[in-house]
């Protein structure tokens, strides 16, 4: 799935949208790309000298991966021109700092999936070492 083919299941844009590529997906399971530069404007803060990815950004990856896939699972029942959103995380763990010139593969498991929410595990690599995991609570169809 290339960024068009992105764009039209994400509402997010420039400077906001954090997913780059899907390289897999299916009924249980994403994997989708970032990659990371010096141009991304949060660096310009955080910080200058030694510029890092804000862990909050990382989790909003897994969360619009995460929006990607519960669209695909829910097939004619996803309504797009409603919004999947974010309602919670639990057990987020960062393991390593993400640079510019990485790239990141997120990795996102439908747990469960009820009638208007889904918990999704989220694990991101960086050459195939992982980040960053979080169990995050998706809402969607609203």
């Amino acid at each position: 799935m290339d960024i068009d083919q992105i764009k039209k299941l994400l509402p997010h844009r420039y400077p906001f949208l954090f997913i780059d590529r899907v390289t897999s997906l299916t009924d249980h399971e994403i994997v989708a790309l970032k990659n990371v530069t010096m141009n991304e404007p949060y660096f310009a803060g955080h910080f200058p000298n030694f510029p890092i990815m804000p862990g909050v950004i990382i989790i909003e990856a897994i969360a619009q991966a995460s929006g990607i896939l519960i669209a695909k699972k829910l097939g004619d029942l996803y309504d797009p021109n409603k919004l999947v959103l974010f309602l919670g995380i639990e057990k987020a763990r960062f393991k390593d700092m993400v640079r510019p010139g990485d790239q990141l593969k997120i990795v996102c498991t439908i747990q469960h999936l009820r009638t208007k929410i889904a918990r999704v595990l989220g694990k991101v690599y960086v050459d195939e070492k992982i980040v960053c995991e979080a169990d995050l609570m998706i809402g969607f169809n609203n």
